[in-house]
């Protein structure tokens, strides 16, 4: 059952294995678009940033501060992605990042139609390097959250959205799963099955 943070839902265990599933199977797209200068270190960044938001994670957001402070981002535009604000963003990249934002607050489900639109805007190649990018951090924020409130229970900071159960029990299910869902992983793409489904 996913618990409430601040108003936003945790991921259920259910949940967390299918995040880590598509994750791994897509986020070889991501790498090979920043390989490629397909995204910018600093697109990605958004796209993280902008998912870590509408998730609430909170060890996310420290950490991709810091990696886009990094990359040449402002304080201002980071300080105003993580409050929802797009006003920095580049105009060619708003289209992604909002997709981005949808597919975090569908939870992994977005629209037909606003992938198509984000396929036609940036080419196939771009469209699957952004959704490993929101993939990815997607990972890190379902796993992210119980994982900081655990630690933060041994400095005397418990999380009152969270409790110990739920912690443990999506910190051992990460290590049994992450076999299972690579393996899953590899034999969804030798039987070419497709990359993202949609809500019915």
């Amino acid at each position: 059952m996913a618990m409430a943070l601040g108003g936003k839902k945790l991921y259920s265990i259910s949940e967390s294995y299918w995040i880590f599933y598509q994750g791994t199977r897509t986020v070889k797209y991501m790498s090979r678009a920043r390989k490629n200068k397909v995204l910018s270190a600093e697109f990605i960044e958004r796209i993280m940033l902008a998912v870590t938001q509408v998730n609430g994670c909170p060890a996310c957001s420290y950490a991709h501060t810091n990696i886009a402070l990094d990359v040449g981002m402002s304080d201002v535009e980071i300080r105003n992605m993580l409050a929802g604000v797009l006003d920095d963003v580049p105009a060619d990249e708003i289209s992604a990042i909002m997709f981005a934002q949808h597919y975090a607050d569908r939870r992994g489900h977005p629209s037909k139609e606003s992938w198509e639109r984000i396929v036609e805007l940036y080419g196939i190649s771009r469209a699957k390097g952004i959704l490993g990018a929101i993939r990815a951090i997607m990972i890190g924020n379902a796993y992210g959250i119980p994982g900081g409130s655990f630690f933060n229970r041994f400095r005397g900071k418990p999380d009152k959205r969270s409790n110990l159960l739920y912690e443990l029990s999506m910190l051992i299910t990460s290590i049994v799963f992450t076999p299972i869902a690579l393996i899953h992983a590899v034999v969804s793409d030798l039987s070419k099955i497709p990359i993202i489904s949609f809500e019915v």
